[in-house]
């Protein structure tokens, strides 16, 4: 008896989508949809407006970037897609990560602005008529308000991390981008928790949306050893230089509350005989893009970070996370150790608090993570 083999088919092709767009995941070497993906794309694909939340690293750019992509008119030389990130370093991730998805798509341009980079850099990329746009929200409504930016043809806009964007202040700035759309426009927005701002926001200008919820897969979930270490503030110092001096690492991220304090650290380190760098909020991007890029490299092996900086960093294989100063809520701790642990490697978090109250309180969030 003969049998016929049927060749399996893409899971991308059976959305329907490019050939182009279909070459490009796989070059990037992505084997399979994730679950925001698999979820994602066909609704966005059939029109719909959602509010997702999605853990980081399940995926969540592929899944709007794919539709996104999609969606593109390469006649036309209007902006017609836009993502907005609450920080530098998320955006140029984001952007990064487009770019690659459209290797193959001929005559389609992307642009990233933000804060910090130098203006005429930016309108020589806006120039160049990009399809695509991603941006932070300040910067992109000072553009706008310059005349230098019109969003009246956007198809689609996305919100990425909409919860962290929203609560860093935001929300006036994201309000009156949205306004400057086509009312019609998509609306995709993803964001890591709910909160009162992000509900708002959609009820305000989304259109019936889907929800779609998704916890982070079990072979994607971080193997992050967590260690607590009650620790005055007198003593922190030197129990942070006991855990640097007797371990073997390659890199590490130490994290603390305020920018003051990022800068006392990595000075302490640095005057103790450690390559140590910091970043945080008053950092010009100049400045911030070398630390990254040094850090990246392995040729940084310690970067002491605030929070709101660090966040979009995405670098494989941190050795260990130290949270000097404990973070403010538990999302900024999942979104810390998160540093760690990625890639399918294992991974280390080790916290430094102060009296038996923050000690409790911290064992009860990392027992939930």
């Amino acid at each position: 008896m003969n049998e016929t083999q049927t060749a399996a088919v893409h899971p991308l092709e059976e959305m329907g989508i490019s050939r182009e767009v279909v070459q490009a995941f796989d070059w990037m070497g992505f084997q399979n949809l994730t679950a925001i993906q698999q979820k994602c794309i066909p609704l966005m694909m059939d029109g719909h407006d959602i509010i997702a939340i999605a853990p980081t690293g399940t995926g969540k750019t592929l899944g709007f970037g794919i539709p996104m992509l999609e969606y593109v008119n390469l006649d036309d030389s209007n902006i017609q897609e836009v993502v907005l990130a609450p920080t530098r370093e998320l955006a140029q991730q984001i952007a990064d990560e487009l770019t690659h998805l459209a290797h193959f798509i001929k005559g389609l341009k992307i642009a990233v602005i933000y804060g910090g980079q130098p203006f005429g850099k930016q309108m020589s990329a806006l120039s160049r008529k990009p399809q695509v746009l991603v941006a932070t929200p300040g910067r992109l409504l000072d553009h706008m308000q310059r005349g230098n930016i019109r969003l009246g043809t956007v198809h689609t806009m996305v919100l990425d991390e909409a919860d962290e964007m929203l609560k860093m202040g935001f929300v006036q700035d994201v309000e009156k981008i949205i306004e400057s759309a086509d009312p019609n426009r998509q609306l995709v927005m993803f964001s890591a928790t709910t909160n009162q701002d992000v509900l708002t926001v959609s009820w305000k200008y989304q259109h019936d949306p889907i929800e779609i919820v998704v916890q982070a897969e079990a072979e994607n979930k971080p193997n992050i050893t967590q260690y607590i270490i009650e620790s005055d503030q007198k003593q922190k110092y030197e129990h942070l230089l006991y855990l640097l001096d007797s371990d073997q690492y390659k890199r590490v991220m130490i994290f603390c509350n305020t920018k003051l304090m990022v800068d006392e650290v990595s000075t302490h380190l640095n005057k103790s005989g450690f390559t140590c760098e910091a970043i945080h909020g008053d950092m010009n991007q100049s400045q911030r893009t070398r630390v990254m890029e040094g850090f990246k490299a392995a040729r940084l092996p310690i970067l002491v970070a605030t929070d709101v900086a660090a966040r979009g960093i995405d670098v494989s294989d941190v050795d260990y996370v130290v949270n000097y100063d404990i973070p403010q809520n538990s999302e900024y701790y999942v979104h810390r150790i998160g540093r760690t642990g990625r890639a399918g490697k294992e991974g280390c978090a080790i916290s430094l608090c102060s009296g038996r109250r923050q000690f409790f309180q911290l064992r009860d969030t990392a027992r939930e993570v």
